[in-house]
C-alpha cells in the first residue's frame, strides 16, 4: 500500500517535481521512497512505500524487470500473487523477491494488458514499457485505490492524491461548481463516479479502467477492461447451494486478504458485515494467533453499537480496542481530517472511520479487514426493497403477504417511493414555500438560487425505478460505493494503515448477479443470502438484527456542543455570507430551528458547514502550495 506519482513529457521532466509530489503523500508510505527517471529523462516515476508484503528492501519501488525494459510504480495489493507466481514459474519465469510487485510486473511482461483479467486485488499502477513505448496504467475493478491524472500541453502527470497534482504549475484548483453542489444533494453521484473530478484540470480512472499513454505523442487512451456481467436469466440453483457457494467465495476472499507480513486485524462495528468477516478471519487465523479488532463507540447515545460488537468479541475471543469520537475531538482533528480527505465528506461518519484507523495505528496493527461493499452488492439498504418489489412484480411473483412483511419489519423501506409525489411539485414552488414558512430540510432550499434550480432540474436518482439486480450492479460499480471507497482510502492512508475489503471481490459480484432476487432480499430480509450463509458463524443476535444502523455518529448531539459553535461561527462569517453556493440567512435560521427542536436538520447542516471548511482548509491550502514546474 503506497502513494504513487509520475510525470511524462515530450521533453525532459523535473524529477524534483515528482519528489515534491510524493513528499505531499508521505503518510501513504512512511517506510521508504523512490524516484526513477528514464534514460531520456522524459519519464519520471515516484513512490512512497508502506511495506506489507516482503517488507525487505527487495520490495522497494519503482521496480524494474530483469532486462530493464519495464519499470513500475504501484499502489495496492495483488491478493492472489502466490497463485500467479506459481503459474508464471511453470512458464519459466524466475523471481528474486517475495513481493506481489514483482509478480505484477512479470504478469504484464508475460500476458500484456490481459494480465488484468488474472488479478484479484486492489491496485493503481503505471508501467513504463520501453519496447512498446507506452505507459500502461490501470485501476482495480471496484476502484478501491485512486488513480488521478492530468493532461496538459507537453506533459501528463498522475498521482494517488489531488494535492500532489495541484502542486504542479498549470494545474489549477478550479472547482466544477455544479458537480460539487450535486454531491451535497446526492452523495451517490458526481465526485467519484465519472472520469471528470471536482477539479476541472484533474481526471480519474474509474474502477475497472486501463489507460495507455503513447510516449511519442502523449495521447491517452482509456477503456474499460472489466464490467460487472449484465443481468440475465437467473441460474437454476437451490437456496442452500447458493448460500454454500457464497460462503465458500467469502471465506476464500478473506483467506486471500489475510496474506500479510505485518500485523493484521479487523474493523468491527457490530453490524453483520464486519461481524461476519471478523468471525471467519478469527477462525482462519487460529486460536494461537492474537487477533485484534477496532470499534468506534458512542456511549449513551442511540448510535452506540457496543453491545453488538461485544457479542462478536465474546464469541471469537478477539482482542478488542475501542475509540470514542466526539464533537470536541472532531474539532481538534479538523484541519488534518479535511486535508487528508481532500474532497468533502457527506456525513460525520467518515470522522468516526478516521478514528478507528487512528486507533489501529496507535496499537501497531497495519492491515485491517473491513465490511465495506456488502450493502451495495448484497442488498443491505432497506430502500432496495422498492427495487426488489419492482423485480418481483415484473416476474409476477410478488404477493401481498410478502409486501406486508417488508413493511412490518422495515417501516421506512418504501417511504421514499411513497413520498415521490413531493418531487412532482415544481421546485420553484417548494423552494418559495420553504422560505416563506421557514420550513423544510432539503439542502436545496439552502443553496443560492442558480445552483438550487440547476441541481433540482437533474431530478431524482433513476435507481429508484430499476429492478433490484440492475440497481445493485449500478451502485456497486458506479454508485455510492465509489465514494465510500474514496473515504476508506483517504482515512486509512492518513494513518498509514491498509484497509482490505473481502466483499469487494469481483468473483462475489459476478456470482450475485446470476441469482434470483429472492435469494438476496427474500423473507423480508436485507442481505438474506449473507444471513443464510452465516448461520452458526456469527452470533445469532447479530445475524438476525434486522434494522441496519450504519456507522453514524450522534451528529445532532455534537451540534449542541463545540461543533454547533463552529457552525455558528462559519454561518455568520463574511466568507460564508459571500459564498457563491449557499444562502447564509437560510442556514442561520436552520441552526436556530435545530436548537428549537428540529433535530432532523442536523445532517443537512453538516453539508454547507463541511463545504465551507473544505474550501478554506483544503482548496485554499492547495492553492498556496509552491507551484513547481513539471519540466527540468
Amino acid at each position: 500500500m503506497c502513494g504513487i506519482a509520475g510525470i511524462i513529457g515530450l521533453r525532459a521532466v523535473n524529477a524534483g517535481a515528482v519528489k515534491a509530489m510524493t513528499a505531499l503523500m508521505a503518510h501513504r508510505g512512511p517506510d521508504g521512497e523512490g524516484i526513477w527517471s528514464s534514460p531520456d529523462q522524459q519519464v519520471c516515476f515516484g513512490h512512497r512505500r508502506l511495506a506489507i508484503i516482503d517488507i525487505s528492501d527487495h520490495g522497494a519501488q519503482p521496480m524494474h524487470s530483469p532486462d530493464a525494459t519495464l519499470t513500475i510504480t504501484y499502489n495496492g495489493e495483488i491478493y492472489n500473487y502466490r497463485e500467479l507466481q506459481s503459474e508464471l514459474m511453470a512458464l519459466g519465469v524466475s523471481f528474486t523477491t517475495e513481493s506481489d510487485t514483482e509478480v505484477l510486473l512479470a504478469a504484464y511482461r508475460q500476458w500484456g494488458d490481459a494480465c488484468l483479467q488474472k488479478l484479484n486485488g486492489m491496485f493503481a499502477f503505471a508501467i513504463h514499457d520501453s519496447v512498446r513505448k507506452v505507459i500502461f496504467c490501470a485501476r482495480d475493478r471496484f476502484g478501491e485505490k485512486p488513480f488521478l491524472f492530468v493532461e496538459k500541453d507537453g506533459f501528463v502527470a498522475f498521482a494517488s492524491e489531488y494535492k500532489a497534482l495541484l502542486t504542479l504549475q498549470s494545474v489549477e484548483a478550479e472547482i466544477d461548481d455544479e458537480r460539487l453542489m450535486r454531491f451535497f444533494v446526492d452523495a451517490t453521484s458526481s465526485l467519484d463516479q465519472e472520469r471528470e473530478s471536482v477539479f476541472r484540470d484533474i481526471q480519474q480512472l474509474r474502477g475497472g479502467e486501463k489507460m495507455l499513454i503513447d510516449l511519442r505523442t502523449l495521447s491517452c487512451h482509456v477503456e474499460a477492461y472489466w464490467q460487472a456481467p449484465p443481468v440475465g436469466q437467473p441460474r437454476t440453483i437451490s437456496p442452500e447451494d447458493a448460500a454454500q457457494h457464497f460462503r465458500e467465495l467469502l471465506e476464500d476472499s478473506i483467506k486471500l486478504r489475510m496474506r500479510s507480513d505485518v500485523p493484521l486485524g479487523s474493523c468491527l462495528s457490530g453490524g453483520l458485515d464486519s461481524s461476519a468477516i471478523t468471525c471467519i478471519a478469527r477462525t482462519q487465523a487460529g486460536d494461537s494467533t492474537p487477533y485484534h479488532v477496532f470499534t468506534g463507540r458512542f456511549p449513551g447515545t442511540a448510535a452506540d453499537e457496543g453491545v453488538w460488537a461485544q457479542m462478536v468479541v465474546d464469541a471469537t475471543g478477539a482482542n478488542q480496542h475501542e475509540t470514542f469520537p466526539t464533537g470536541d475531538s472532531l474539532i481538534a482533528d479538523l484541519d488534518a481530517f479535511i486535508w487528508m480527505n481532500e474532497l468533502p465528506v457527506d456525513s460525520a461518519s467518515q470522522y468516526a472511520q478516521w478514528c478507528v484507523f487512528k486507533l489501529a495505528h496507535e496499537n501497531g496493527v497495519t492491515v485491517l479487514l473491513d465490511g465495506q461493499g456488502s450493502d451495495e452488492i448484497l442488498g443491505g439498504y432497506e430502500q432496495y426493497f422498492a427495487n426488489y418489489i419492482i423485480s418481483r412484480n415484473q416476474a409476477g411473483t410478488l404477493d401481498d403477504s410478502e409486501k406486508a412483511a417488508i413493511e412490518t419489519r422495515y417501516p421506512m423501506a418504501l417511504s421514499m417511493h411513497r413520498s415521490r409525489w413531493k418531487t412532482a411539485i415544481p421546485f420553484v414552488v417548494r423552494n418559495t414555500l420553504a422560505h416563506l414558512l421557514n420550513r423544510g430540510s432539503s439542502v436545496l432550499f439552502g443553496m443560492n438560487g442558480q445552483w438550487a434550480s440547476r441541481v433540482a432540474a437533474k431530478g431524482e436518482p433513476a435507481d429508484a425505478q430499476l429492478p433490484l439486480m440492475e440497481a445493485l450492479r449500478k451502485d456497486a460499480c458506479n454508485g455510492f460505493l465509489a465514494t465510500l471507497l474514496r473515504y476508506g482510502d483517504r482515512n486509512s492512508m492518513a494513518h498509514s494503515r491498509e484497509v482490505r475489503l473481502p466483499f469487494c471481490d469481483h468473483r462475489i459480484l459476478e456470482f450475485i448477479t446470476t441469482l434470483p432476487v429472492e435469494y438476496l432480499m427474500g423473507d423480508a430480509e436485507t442481505k438474506h443470502l449473507l444471513r443464510h450463509a452465516m448461520q452458526d458463524v456469527v452470533p445469532e443476535g447479530v445475524r438476525t438484527r434486522w434494522l441496519k444502523q450504519g456507522f453514524q455518529p450522534p451528529i445532532s448531539h455534537w451540534l449542541t456542543g463545540s461543533l454547533g459553535a463552529l457552525a455558528d461561527e462559519v454561518f455568520s462569517s463574511p466568507a460564508f455570507s459571500s459564498s457563491r453556493y449557499w444562502d447564509a440567512g437560510w442556514w442561520q435560521k436552520a441552526l436556530k430551528r435545530f436548537r428549537n427542536g428540529e433535530k432532523n436538520l442536523a445532517t443537512a447542516i453538516w453539508k454547507p458547514l463541511i463545504c465551507q471548511l473544505w474550501q478554506e482548509r483544503f482548496v485554499a491550502r492547495a492553492k498556496a502550495l509552491p507551484a513547481i514546474s513539471p519540466f527540468a
